[in-house]
């Protein structure tokens, strides 16, 4: 006579969604790199933070994430990359605010690591030299705020990165300048000469060439 409401335990539990492995990072650990992009010499940057697994390196999948107060719950945008972008918010640093992230993996294999590029509105397809310079510009700002005690230890920007979304692709720009295995390297003999950038596929972000 017990076993139809065994039965009916073990379906039940088997049919429950699984737990969701949330962690929570402070606010403050984020502000403290965001915060440094507050000023116009650095204002086409931003941080993207994801989370690389320990053992193979690639990023781990975040279902989810939010930033989490006593009073507001803010969710962030995730990309298909995994990663995401925090506002920088004085008030929610003093508030305690916590970050709130929903991993597919356990959340002890994943370490937090952060990137530095360009905001999406600064990608499309055509640039004038102007613009590519601001940009190059803007990273080198950001370098020399950072290095203003310690130069030395700081890298020197060379170039601007251009990665794409297909990290096969293969051709030539507009402006004759191949792209290689999803990447566009422009170097300062690139900038040197002065002319603009046409490419037939939008890039999907602009990091720095920076070497030490």
């Amino acid at each position: 006579m017990r076993k139809p409401v065994l039965s009916i335990v073990l379906a039940l539990l088997l049919t429950q969604p699984a737990i969701a492995d949330e962690v929570e990072v402070k606010y403050k650990t984020f502000y403290g790199h965001v915060s440094k992009l507050d000023n116009e010499d650095t204002q086409a940057l931003q941080f993207a933070f994801g989370f690389q697994h320990v053992g193979s390196g690639e990023l781990c999948t975040i279902n989810k994430a939010r930033i989490s107060t006593q009073k507001v719950q803010i969710p962030l945008t995730v990309t298909p990359e995994n990663r995401f972008t925090i506002q920088s918010e004085k008030a929610l640093s003093l508030a305690n605010a916590f970050v709130v992230i929903d991993f597919k993996e356990p959340s002890n294999q994943c370490d937090i690591s952060v990137q530095l590029e360009t905001k999406s509105e600064y990608l499309k397809t055509e640039y004038t030299f102007q613009e590519m310079q601001f940009i190059y510009q803007q990273y080198e700002a950001f370098f020399n705020e950072m290095g203003s005690f310690l130069s030395f230890m700081m890298p020197t920007v060379n170039g601007l990165m251009l990665q794409f979304s297909d990290k096969s692709l293969r051709e030539t720009t507009k402006t004759g300048e191949m792209i290689n295995q999803g990447t566009l390297m422009l170097n300062n003999e690139w900038f040197e000469r002065n002319k603009g950038l046409k490419l037939q596929t939008m890039p999907l972000r602009i990091t720095a060439i920076a070497t030490k």
